[in-house]
Formats: structure tokens, C-alpha cells, sequence
């Protein structure tokens, strides 16, 4: 059964990180239409960019370069099972 698993997992982190990145360039390109509209002499659109930019490259790492990513999301999900989920 592992054999499966396994495929099935990587396929739904990588997925996820897909929408992730998908959610990040529409919220994104609508605070920078927002900010140029509102307040073009300030261009505070670069912040929260960076901010989650760095999330997305963190995930893109966990989920696309690290081998190790899914153990460690495992052993997080094993943990918080010993612990009662609360």
C-alpha cells in the first residue's frame, strides 16, 4: 500500500503548492491595481509581495526540492494525533 500512498501524497503537495502560487499572483496583482489607484506616490504593494513571496519559496522548497519535506509533514501530523488533535 505504500507504493500508492506515496505518489498520491507528492501529488497532492504539489498541488497544493499550485494553488498556493495561484492564489499569490491573483491577491498580488489586485493589491498592486489597488495601490496604484488608491496611492501611486507610495508604492506599498512590495511588502506583503516579499512577505508571502518568501512563504511561496519556503513551500516551493518543502514540497519540490526537499525529499525529506513529506516526512516532516508526517512526523507534525503524528505528533498532534499523540497530543489528541487539541
Amino acid at each position: 500500500m505504500e507504493n500508492r500512498d506515496r505518489p498520491v501524497r507528492t501529488a497532492r503537495a504539489r498541488f497544493a503548492f499550485y494553488v498556493h502560487l495561484a492564489v499569490y499572483v491573483v491577491v498580488n496583482a489586485l493589491l498592486v491595481l489597488v495601490n496604484l489607484a488608491t496611492t501611486p506616490g507610495t508604492l506599498w504593494f512590495k511588502w506583503p509581495l516579499l512577505g508571502w513571496g518568501l512563504g511561496i519559496l519556503f513551500h516551493f522548497l518543502l514540497v519540490q526540492v526537499l525529499p525529506g519535506g513529506a516526512k516532516v509533514r508526517r512526523g507534525m501530523i503524528e505528533r498532534e494525533l499523540r497530543k489528541g488533535g487539541s
